[in-house]
């Protein structure tokens, strides 16, 4: 769950209503971008492709008006293009995108969609967007409920680098799939700007959200053994408290150092994310296949899930929810590890980390009591001692406050007690055995593929 609504939804103040994409998007490395091959290039496939998961952003539903978060997004966007920055994991020299719209009760069309670095400064983008088809056409019409797999775009692309999805709604489109808590800028734009290399308000006002409207995942064709490891969690992997536009989520820092690995991240993280029940998202069990298994290269996740299943209960999330026993959370943990093995998908599991005072001043602040914390403390003990998973990282133990263990250390802590803060996550991201998460790669494969990132 998270502390405080994302920034909501707004107009760009009039002073940077004539700059291109916002100086907010964080600064990558470049790589040079070369034409765009004919169509019928971008839709073959070769039996040497190796297409792995670069970046993932979760689908959740829509939530009505009355919930206790703003959704961020408008009622209704017609005639105006959505431009989303993400940031790769590896890197390849094709790359296909997916759409989803998972929970919609209505079709989705989709007028025009483009792909495009960002420039280095992020001030703009580095090259004219890409065009993305479908079937190699430009428009595409998503069914409800379903996700839409993009073509192939030949474009190289560095690891950890920034890349802008934009995709134009002609047509008056109720948004009812999204991320929510992106951490990230994105921009609404009027008319179709979707080629555009800057933005700009010439028919309407910029909008800037921090929701993911639509966009679910980038893949990359690496030409390398296609290796992933996905993390399912909640408002802590999501990144609740990480600086918006720095990529300084705890899987950002993993993905860092797995990058000289040739290994991809995939944060399949929701804030407010539950093991057993729905909430802010499905529950884990329910969106385990589309958000992990069947996501392409996966070898390894990581699950951190199960303090909102503790907490939530008698807050204003649920006041009248049953808290679940340590039997039913372990059940539910064995069906996770049974369901991944069936797939070969490796399973670490992490322990739920502290949170004592969590949440103070908000209507949540009845978050914590000392019986959620007893039951997280014999859910980490399960976790530790069970056997059950493949191996176990101990993030209890890496951010607690020695002297007070059922509180965040505060050289960690974002300030409300409960999510980790930059310093936090880079702990828990450096925390990680790499050899115990994939014990098949190498050390030095794709070094000289991974940039080196300073000042964020």
């Amino acid at each position: 769950m998270r502390l405080f609504p994302n920034r909501c939804l707004r107009s760009i103040p009039s002073m940077l209503l004539g700059l291109p994409l916002s100086a907010a998007v964080a600064a990558t490395p470049s790589s040079s971008v070369e034409q765009s091959a004919a169509p019928s290039a971008a839709l073959s496939a070769t039996s040497s492709a190796s297409w792995v998961v670069s970046w993932q952003a979760s689908p959740q539903r829509v939530w009505e008006s009355g919930f206790l978060f703003p959704t961020n997004l408008p009622a209704t966007i017609q005639g105006q293009t959505i431009r989303q920055i993400a940031r790769l994991s590896v890197g390849g020299h094709r790359a296909r995108i997916v759409l989803s719209n998972a929970f919609g009760r209505e079709p989705v069309f989709v007028g025009k969609t483009t792909l495009a670095r960002v420039a280095p400064d992020g001030a703009a983008l580095s090259d004219p967007p890409r065009q993305v088809t479908f079937g190699g056409k430009e428009a595409v019409l998503i069914p409800p409920g379903a996700s839409w797999l993009s073509d192939a775009v030949e474009v190289p692309l560095r690891s950890l680098t920034q890349v802008a999805v934009s995709l134009y709604l002609p047509r008056p489109t109720h948004v009812e799939t999204f991320h929510w808590d992106g951490r990230q800028t994105a921009w609404i734009a009027p008319g179709d700007q979707a080629a555009a290399i800057s933005l700009t308000p010439a028919n309407g006002p910029l909008l800037a959200t921090t929701a993911r409207p639509l966009l679910a995942g980038i893949q990359v064709d690496s030409d390398r053994p296609a290796q992933a490891v996905v993390v399912l969690g909640d408002s802590i992997t999501d990144g609740a408290t990480a600086s918006v536009d720095r990529d300084t989520r705890w899987p950002d820092f993993l993905a860092r150092r797995l990058c000289a690995r040739g290994v991809a991240v995939a944060n399949a993280g929701i804030s407010g994310a539950r093991l057993l029940s729905d909430g802010m998202g499905t529950n884990a069990l329910a969106r385990l296949d589309r958000d992990v298994l069947a996501q392409p290269g996966v070898r390894s996740v990581i699950v951190m899930l199960g303090i909102n299943d503790i907490a939530w209960p008698g807050t204003a999330f649920a006041r009248q929810a049953r808290t679940p026993t340590l039997d039913e959370l372990s059940d539910g943990y064995r069906q996770l590890v049974a369901r991944s093995h069936a797939r070969g998908v490796r399973v670490v599991a992490a322990t739920l980390t502290p949170f004592a005072g969590a949440l103070p001043g908000t209507p949540l602040e009845d978050y914590f009591n000392d019986h959620k914390d007893a039951l997280r403390e014999r859910v980490n003990d399960w976790i530790r001692h069970s056997g059950v998973f493949d191996a176990v990282v101990d993030f209890d133990a890496v951010l607690r406050d020695v002297d007070h263990p059922t509180r965040l250390a505060p050289a960690y802590d974002s300030g409300d007690h409960l999510h980790p803060g930059n310093e936090g996550n880079k702990a828990m991201a450096d925390a990680v055995d790499l050899d115990m998460l994939l014990p098949t790669i190498g050390n030095d494969r794709a070094a000289a593929s991974c940039p080196i990132l300073s000042g964020r």
